[in-house]
C-alpha cells in the first residue's frame, strides 16, 4: 500500500484545511476507484502540552468525515503525537464547504454575528449567513443573547 505525505506546519487552519482537501482528494482522484493508499499528515503537536490547533481542529474534521476515510493518530501507530495517518475511501466536501469550517473555528469564542460578517466579508453577507445557518442546524454552533446582542458559539 503506497504512502504520501503532506506538512502543515507552518500554516494557519484555514490554509491547513484547504490544503489537506486538495491532497486528500487528489490521492483519490490518481487512485481511480483503486486503493489510495495512507496518507501520512505531518501536523505537529503544539507547543501548549495539550496539542495544537491544527492537530485538534484536523482530528474533529476527521471524525466529522469517518463516512469518507479512516485515520489513526500518530501516537498509536508510533508513538508520535505530531501526525496522523488517514486512510481515504471517498472525496471530500471541497473547499466551497470551508466557509462553514472557518466560521466555526473563529467562533471558538462567542461572537456577534456582525462580528462573523465583518470577519468574512469577503465571501459576501448571503454566504457568510448561510454557513451560520448551516452550522446551527448541524448542531455546530449554538446562539445566546448577552442582552440585547445575540452571540454565536461552537457546541
Amino acid at each position: 500500500m503506497a504512502s504520501h505525505e503532506i506538512d502543515l506546519h507552518g500554516q494557519t487552519w484555514s490554509e491547513a484545511l484547504a490544503a489537506f482537501i486538495e491532497f486528500y482528494n487528489d490521492a483519490v482522484l490518481r487512485a481511480g476507484g483503486g486503493e489510495p493508499g495512507r496518507l501520512n499528515v505531518i501536523h505537529g503537536y503544539g507547543a501548549t502540552g495539550v496539542g495544537g490547533v491544527l492537530r485538534t481542529r484536523l482530528r474533529a474534521f476527521l471524525q466529522r468525515h469517518e463516512d469518507r476515510l479512516e485515520f489513526i493518530p500518530g501516537e498509536k501507530v508510533d508513538g508520535n503525537q505530531g501526525h496522523t495517518i488517514v486512510v481515504p475511501s471517498e472525496p471530500l466536501p471541497g473547499t466551497e464547504d470551508l466557509l462553514a469550517e472557518q466560521v466555526w473555528a473563529y467562533c471558538e469564542r462567542a461572537r456577534s454575528r456582525s462580528k462573523i460578517i465583518g470577519k468574512f466579508r469577503r465571501c459576501g453577507t448571503p454566504m457568510v449567513i448561510q454557513a451560520i445557518r448551516a452550522l446551527e442546524r448541524q448542531q455546530r454552533l449554538r446562539s445566546l443573547v448577552k442582552g440585547r446582542i445575540k452571540l454565536y458559539e461552537v457546541v
